[in-house]
């Protein structure tokens, strides 16, 4: 199953490091679950999008999602892919970025052909470089918040929403981060997604961040001293602050760090897929 996590720091810039691949497991499991792309979205001081990906086959070199980074953002957003559309190429690798927004997506669902009608209507066709139904999904948001005036939040929840009563789903978890925001979605309830509000160290020497998945890591000095907001497929510590979004969640993290919840779409898609109806490939990528 692919994997997400999003950071938002606040207004001030900080530093962290990633793994991408920094599974324990051993080295039968993995022959079974390498990735097939992993990423870093960051943001500059400019507030510029920076993506840092590689489409990680089988076959190819893994020493760029196994190898640590340091980078220095307000937001962060990293993704490993397990694919169920689309080929092993750097074009279908998450994170993707439209007007300057950043976007990942951990799920699948059916009928891309009316989807792509969809986009064509809304003259956004343009915008899908790749074959995955994730890049289409974020076309689509990025459609939906131009014609709201540049709403994100709004963009979000009528994609969503035109998805869940057009299209077969199994599920639509996402991350959305700009250099300021994020926002992030579970639906339906397919797959967890997890949130953690991190406050700094209230005396003594501050505790460094030290997130760990079974496949991200992420560490900082920098946010043991601050504020921060997480959302990641699991919980990434043993802080007994986390806590599961409830399925058909839109948590919006605002410049801030105030975290908004609402539930603006559907309880269910109008035609929720079972793991059962998927295809092999896409049944292999959704397993937890």
């Amino acid at each position: 199953m692919c994997r997400l996590f999003g950071l938002h720091a606040g207004s001030e810039p900080v530093r962290a490091t990633f793994w991408l691949l920094d599974a324990p497991d051993s080295l039968a499991d993995q022959s079974r679950r390498e990735p097939d792309g992993a990423g870093i979205g960051t943001f500059d001081a400019d507030g510029d999008a920076h993506v840092a990906k590689q489409p990680l086959a089988a076959w190819e070199d893994h020493a760029f999602a196994r190898e640590a980074r340091v980078l220095k953002s307000t937001t962060f957003l990293a993704h490993v892919r397990y694919a169920s559309t689309g080929a092993h190429t750097m074009v279908n690798t998450h994170p993707f970025e439209q007007d300057g927004r950043l976007f990942a997506h951990n799920g699948t669902f059916a009928d891309l052909e009316r989807l792509d009608g969809r986009l064509a209507e809304l003259g956004v066709s343009n915008l899908v470089k790749g074959q995955t139904d994730s890049e289409r999904l974020f076309a689509l948001i990025t459609a939906e918040s131009r014609r709201a005036e540049g709403d994100v939040g709004k963009g979000i929840t009528r994609a969503i929403n035109w998805i869940a009563r057009e299209l077969p789903v199994f599920s639509l978890n996402l991350i959305l981060t700009t250099a300021t925001e994020l926002w992030a979605v579970r639906y339906p309830d397919t797959h967890e997604l997890h949130i953690l509000e991190r406050l700094p160290a209230s005396s003594g020497e501050a505790a460094p961040l030290d997130a760990r998945s079974s496949r991200i890591r992420a560490l900082s000095k920098d946010l043991g001293r601050s504020r921060h907001v997480i959302i990641a497929t699991e919980p990434m510590d043993d802080n007994p602050e986390w806590r599961a979004l409830g399925g058909g969640s839109l948590v919006h993290v605002s410049p801030d760090l105030v975290v908004t919840t609402s539930y603006p779409f559907p309880a269910e898609p109008a035609h929720r897929l079972e793991l059962s109806e998927l295809s092999p490939s896409a049944a292999a990528s959704q397993k937890p």
